[in-house]
Parts: structure tokens; C-alpha cells; sequence
């Protein structure tokens, strides 16, 4: 018989978790909040924009905000779509002959 018993991790090893990825990324989000809500405060200067025939008016920070958002917009259905299209040749490639 082993006389052996299990000793606990200390805690300087143990994993990094989901969890506190989860708060890490929560916590940098925050950050990057901050920092957007001060960047638009500072630009308020009244811009037209024309889109498709549409002219409206906004700050100038809005305005690159707005531009920042539809370009991550498009990055992320871009990636979707390739992921989606990589899935289904993995599937494809997973079927029995």
C-alpha cells in the first residue's frame, strides 16, 4: 500500500481559468469603454455625412465610432463565413465512402 496522500496544488500553479478570463476580458472591455467615451466626448464638432442619397448630421467622434463599428462588422461575417465554409468541407471530408 502507498502511503502517500494527494497534496493540493499550491496556489501559484494552478490553471488559468474561463472564469478569469472571463473577468480579464470584462475588465479590459471596460477600459476600452472609457477610452471611447473619451474620444467622443472631445470630438463633438458637427459633421454632414452622405450615405446613399441620406445627409445627416453628427459629431465627428460618432462619426468614426460609426465607421469603426462597421468596419469590425464586416471583418466578423468575413470570418463567419469562412468558418462556416471550413466546417462544412471538415464534414464533407468526415463522411463514410
Amino acid at each position: 500500500m502507498s502511503t502517500e496522500s494527494h497534496v493540493p496544488p499550491e496556489p501559484s500553479s494552478r490553471s488559468f481559468t474561463r472564469l478569469a478570463a472571463a473577468w480579464w476580458a470584462l475588465v479590459v472591455g471596460l477600459m476600452i469603454l472609457i477610452v471611447l467615451l473619451i474620444f467622443v466626448a472631445q470630438n463633438t464638432e458637427s459633421i454632414t455625412a452622405h450615405f446613399l442619397g441620406f445627409h445627416w448630421n453628427l459629431p465627428v467622434g460618432v462619426g468614426y465610432l460609426l465607421a469603426a463599428v462597421a468596419g469590425a462588422t464586416t471583418t466578423v461575417l468575413v470570418g463567419a463565413a469562412r468558418m462556416i465554409q471550413l466546417r462544412r468541407a471538415a464534414k464533407k471530408d468526415l463522411r463514410p465512402l
